[in-house]
């Protein structure tokens, strides 16, 4: 069964940086293309960033791109967003899921940016 865990998230200033994670079981994460998806309410769920299984070919879109980096740890079975800089227009949940959001959503962790 898979399941996504996300975790880090909280309220924080313009300007401030934030590091999410999120556990994942249930499949072979070693050998997937992972990404970070943010959701609003009201709004469709957007790609935030996406990183191969290894290598490096990570993809932001563009309003995070400079300020954001995704990362991950195979052997820990872990996916990270490193978010720097962070706007007001940044507050959303953020989720993790194969790219393309196949397998069933996690809870996804609230960040909210916040003067």
């Amino acid at each position: 069964q898979v399941k996504f865990v996300e975790s880090g998230g909280g309220l924080v200033k313009p300007g401030e940086s934030l590091r999410i994670s999120c556990v994942a079981s249930g499949f072979s994460f070693s050998n997937t293309y992972m990404a970070w998806y943010r959701q609003t309410p009201g709004n469709e769920r957007e790609l935030v960033a996406n990183i191969p299984a290894v290598g490096l070919h990570e993809n932001y879109r563009d309003s995070v791109r400079g300020r954001f980096t995704i990362s991950r740890d195979n052997a820990r079975n872990t996916l990270y967003l490193q978010m720097d800089n962070l706007k007001p227009e940044d507050t959303a949940v953020y989720l993790c899921n194969k790219l393309g959001g196949q397998y069933e959503w996690g809870q996804g962790t609230q960040v909210t940016v916040s003067s």
